[in-house]
């Protein structure tokens, strides 16, 4: 699918960063400074003042104090600390009064307390409690900010009152809600003006520093600014030296987003706190975009990107093309076997993410089939001993033939079409097996057989889902979202092209050409999907979703009806028991 460029849709913000995109400047942000004291530090203690102070700018605009009656006693050691007694708080007004003025006053502002946690910790106990909305305050402690700012040697803690003295506040903190306010608003710009030399200017900024986000990680983010807010894909590259004296270029993350702008400059702030992403950011040189039609459009650009790069930092889909399938041998007898290709026209079961759910898958048909288990080559014409599993009943011996190869012949059939066409003989067998160990108490028995079940019912459907796509010439469908419509060409489950149809087009001619464009797919053996088994089951996925329309379909989309049966199904099944004859070995 070649890389195109797609017009900007209706109501797109242009590529050029504005103001907003730099942040809130802290001259502009009204700050409520705000210090409770309470009956303890518990979660069923009460408050017993509030004292807040509001300021921008360096201004005092307004502050806020009262006392406020708990609803417990109020102990001695904490009396002695605040000054504040019982019969101080006797005639105060409940929290229930007091609240919503406290909320009205610090209405679209940012909080600051000296440990905020604990302060903001009441408030929200306090709205819950009361049946108030907490109003989602951005919020900024100055304990938090004072560790980042200031050097161990400068001051030897982060106590109110060490750093209401370093700072050379107005007011000396004593316990007291409005005074400990006052002296956090002479701290704050203390602080504010500290970090204002590390060019922390905006909240963002503020925010970020706060939580240790590095000041070359945050210079970083104006790479975003040339990234529009549209559906994509991104990577970031670092140019690092080759070995001729030269530079080469490597990706080492590939991302998609449906708001390109807003998902690259998440990397630059706090809101990415993944170890690996920042160092990835901190090596990385630069990042690329590109836009894409469709949400499907970017997710299958990053799948591939992902295949042909092998970014180092991303873990998921970097092995696309190692899965593994169980194949029923073309021999005399045949019999499972595990590989890595799909070739010829024998029956193919999977695919498997790992060896081990391979094994899975083969036991759930071993505990079901009598199939046999030996990896020899049997002779048609030259009999052989039976091995163990066939002297145990467990296999019916073909090796032996007589009467046995008639046998088996039926064996691998049952087989053939419960892999082909309908999942119920295995799982009523096996639900008859479940219903044995049930009844004798063998638990971990039957979670081991309902794991295997669980992994032959979903391979089975995954494998026709994906086949039912990819057996199609062509499949072109649309369907109609917010913006108008999206378009995706399919050709042998690969997404060939893709288009966006916006309000007051016509989608048919819209499609039209896209299939002039698209992709030139060549059918692909074995009915394997022209791209990944991953980029077909995203297709599919998208096909799957309510509101889809096809303008055209080359081919059958279906799949037996007896294999994707709902889980609600396929539990009933489960629940067979042995008491009902017949039906273990339907």
């Amino acid at each position: 699918m070649p890389v195109t460029t797609h017009p900007a849709r209706p109501g797109e913000r242009p590529s050029q960063p504005s103001f907003d995109d730099l942040g809130q400047h802290l001259s502009q942000v009204t700050f409520v400074v705000v210090d409770l004291e309470t009956t303890g530090g518990g979660i069923d203690c009460s408050i017993t003042e509030i004292g807040a102070v509001k300021v921008r700018g360096g201004k005092v605009l307004g502050e806020f104090q009262t006392l406020v009656r708990p609803t417990t006693h109020i102990p001695p050691l904490i009396a002695v600390l605040t000054g504040i007694t019982n019969q101080m708080v006797a005639d105060a007004p409940p929290l229930g009064s007091v609240l919503p003025a406290f909320l009205e006053f610090a209405r679209g502002s940012v909080l600051v307390a000296h440990n905020a946690g604990f302060d903001t910790g009441f408030l929200k106990r306090a709205c819950t409690a009361l049946g108030h909305p907490w109003p989602g305050f951005a919020v900024v402690d100055t304990v938090a900010l004072a560790r980042q700012a200031l050097l161990r040697d400068e001051v030897p803690n982060c106590k109110l009152a060490t750093l209401a003295t370093y700072f050379h506040a107005e007011v000396e903190p004593n316990h007291r809600a409005l005074t400990d306010a006052r002296a956090t608003v002479d701290v704050l710009h203390g602080l504010l003006q500290r970090v204002g030399n590390l060019g922390v200017d905006t909240l963002e900024d503020l925010q970020e520093f706060t939580r240790q986000v590095s000041p070359q990680r945050r210079a970083k983010r104006t790479w975003a600014a040339t990234v529009p807010e549209a559906p994509g894909v991104y990577w970031f590259h670092a140019d690092l030296p080759d070995d001729a004296g030269g530079t080469r270029r490597e990706v080492l993350y590939v991302g998609k987003s449906v708001n390109l702008r807003r998902r690259v400059r998440s990397y630059f702030t706090a809101a990415e706190t993944r170890p690996r992403m920042d160092e990835m950011v901190r090596v990385s040189s630069g990042v690329s975009h590109v836009v894409c039609a469709t949400d499907l459009e970017a997710e299958v650009r990053e799948l591939r990107m992902i295949s042909a790069h092998a970014p180092r930092y991303n873990r998921r889909s970097r092995r696309q093309d190692r899965v593994l399938w169980v194949r029923l041998t073309r021999e005399p007898f045949p019999r499972l076997s595990i590989v890595r290709q799909v070739s010829g026209d024998a029956l193919h079961w999977g695919p498997f993410s790992s060896r081990q759910a391979a094994e899975q898958g083969c036991l759930a048909l071993y505990d079901t089939f009598p199939i046999r288990q030996c990896t020899k080559r049997l002779s048609a014409s030259r009999p052989s001993g039976a091995c163990a599993l066939g002297e145990m009943g467990r296999c019916p011996a073909p090796c032996e033939l007589g009467p046995a190869v008639e046998e088996y012949s039926t064996v691998v059939e049952q087989l053939r079409h419960a892999l082909e066409n309908d999942v119920r003989p295995v799982v009523r067998a096996v639900g008859g097996r479940l219903s044995r160990l049930a009844t004798q108490h063998r638990f971990e028995e039957a979670a081991e057989l309902t794991r295997r079940l669980g992994t032959y019912t979903a391979t089975t459907r995954r494998m026709h889902r994906i086949q039912s796509v990819a057996r199609c010439a062509q499949m072109v469908a649309a369907r109609r979202i917010d913006s108008g419509w999206e378009v995706h060409v399919i050709r042998y489950g690969r997404l060939a092209a893709s288009a966006h149809c916006p309000h007051g087009g016509v989608p048919q001619a819209v499609a039209r050409e896209a299939v002039a464009t698209a992709e030139t797919v060549p059918a692909p053996v074995a009915g394997l999907p022209a791209g990944s088994v991953e980029e077909c089951e995203r297709v599919a996925s998208w096909l799957e979703l309510p509101g889809v329309r096809f303008l055209e379909l080359d081919g059958e989309w279906s799949w037996p009806a007896h294999v994707g049966l709902t889980e609600g199904a396929l539990t009933a099944l489960a629940d067979v028991t042995l008491a009902e004859p017949g039906l273990a070995s339907a």
